[in-house]
């Protein structure tokens, strides 16, 4: 009886502690530093060297993994696929430099593991702009709905879900909220990827059933199950590169972007020049504009490189021009847009396609229509100098803008030159002046992959102010 007596408050202790969150960790657990009510797995694949600073952001990454290891066939099957294809891995891996620093900085600031900075590279392949079939957006995949759920503003103007910054904030926001109903950051990775309602009720069917309910004994559509595995996999790649003959780009530990705030309306592609600049670069910083105009009543921030802020600064004071070629109209219900044309100096056609309308659809609805400036637009199929020409494209436009030729800043900058020697390839000289191969092949308008170099040529190179 005294024996008994005994067990029954062992046995009860033994339940609490198997419920919710474990309050008191195994031998597989460590308290995380800081923290009071986290724990981290010892088997992470952490790399802790506290006698000096992360000498770049992949080695801030390996210092912070807190998520405990998956072995299984599917890790090793995704770990194989990832290490055969190094070509994608370094182009992804390229990608995610302009935005690494900041995800990290973030997941850094609230305590959270660093393996989730690798997420955006299964959910989007560090691809801002990626657009799902279940039209999830952005580095970290948010459906509209979800986005509304976290204050991603998605309008016809802009869409946060691909806001580099808004959409990191929202997906940790997110992950934090996962995690702390799940206590499982295995069973909270797989909500975030199926849903929170679909793991719950995955989970109660194998507890009716008097099944585990653990991530890797739960029933779920192919996508999910793989989702962790391929985290791991890319975990395990970065972890230890030379291992897997995989080359990671150099990714700084510093800021690469800074935020600055415009209230006046700007084109695009002037807040690029005015940057120096490719468009692309500028729209791959800031790929949440669903139209070739930026709004100064949204009080938008931009984002720039660092180092091109201050010429940014110096070249917006110097410019004398209009800092936008667009007119926003409202139209009123009912008005034809064949009129609104007519006033504003245009063709049908061209309001038509600006504004992603319908041919059937002859009148207004009570909508903001986007009217281009005079002489400022032209079809497609009038011949325009290819340098004065950009397309500016999303879901639902599709026109061709003109920039006039005195829209350059009073002072015409130095470009940057690198004279083409034998030996010489893109990939070198790019990373001789800190820059990207794709952003060479655009500023130097070469086609297709294949371009070659010739030698004594000039290359144009991204910046100002100093010749190679």
């Amino acid at each position: 009886m005294n024996a008994l007596r005994l067990f029954i408050p062992l046995l009860l202790a033994a339940l609490a502690g198997c419920s919710g969150v474990p309050q008191k960790p195994d031998e597989k657990l460590v308290k995380q530093p800081g923290y009071t009510d986290r724990y981290i797995a010892r088997d992470t694949s952490r790399t802790v060297d506290l006698t000096h600073p992360p000498t770049d952001a992949w080695e801030r990454i390996r210092r912070g993994f807190a998520i405990p290891n998956m072995d299984t066939a599917l890790t090793q099957q995704w770990t194989d696929y990832y290490a055969s294809h190094p070509e994608s891995m370094y182009r992804m891996t390229q990608r995610a430099g302009k935005y690494l620093y900041y995800v990290i900085e973030e997941i850094n600031r609230r305590g959270l593991p660093t393996e989730l900075a690798l997420l955006p590279f299964v959910e989007s392949a560090y691809n801002p702009t990626a657009l799902s079939s279940a039209r999830a957006a952005g580095l970290w995949q948010f459906v509209p709905a979800t986005g509304t759920q976290f204050n991603l503003k998605q309008d016809w103007w802009l869409d946060e879900r691909r806001d580099p910054v808004a959409s990191t904030n929202a997906a940790l926001d997110y992950l934090e909220y996962l995690f702390d109903m799940q206590g499982d950051w295995y069973l909270a990775l797989a909500s975030y990827n199926w849903g929170e309602g679909s793991v719950r009720r995955a989970m109660d069917k194998n507890s009716n059933a008097g099944l585990a309910t653990d991530y890797l004994s739960l029933n779920m559509p192919d996508e999910t199950r793989n989702y962790v595995p391929k985290l791991q996999a890319i975990k395990n790649i970065l972890a230890n590169p030379q291992k897997y003959a995989v080359t990671l780009p150099p990714v700084s530990n510093t800021p690469y972007f800074v935020t600055v705030r415009k209230n006046k309306d700007m084109d695009v592609s002037l807040a690029a020049k005015l940057a120096e600049m490719p468009e692309e670069e500028f729209k791959a910083l800031n790929p949440s504009f669903n139209r070739p105009i930026i709004r100064g009543e949204h009080s938008p921030a931009l984002l720039l490189p660092a180092d091109r802020l201050e010429r940014f600064n110096a070249n917006i004071e110097a410019y004398e021009g209009e800092l936008s070629t667009w007119k926003v109209y409202s139209a009123q219900k009912g008005e034809s847009f064949a009129s609104i044309a007519q006033r504003h100096g245009v063709s049908e056609s061209v309001l038509r396609s600006v504004n992603g309308v319908a041919g059937l659809k002859r009148t207004a609805a009570a909508q903001t229509l986007l009217v281009p400036g005079k002489n400022n637009v032209q079809l497609a199929s009038l011949e325009t100098p290819s340098e004065a020409v950009e397309a500016v494209s999303s879901s639902r436009t599709r026109a061709v803008v003109v920039v006039p030729a005195n829209r350059n800043p009073r002072n015409k900058p130095n470009v940057r030159t690198h004279r083409v020697k034998n030996g010489d390839t893109l990939f070198g000289i790019a990373q001789k002046y800190n820059t990207s191969v794709d952003a060479l092949r655009a500023l130097n308008n070469m086609k297709g992959k294949n371009a070659s170099l010739k030698i004594g040529s000039s290359l144009r190179i991204p910046g100002t102010n100093v010749r190679g």
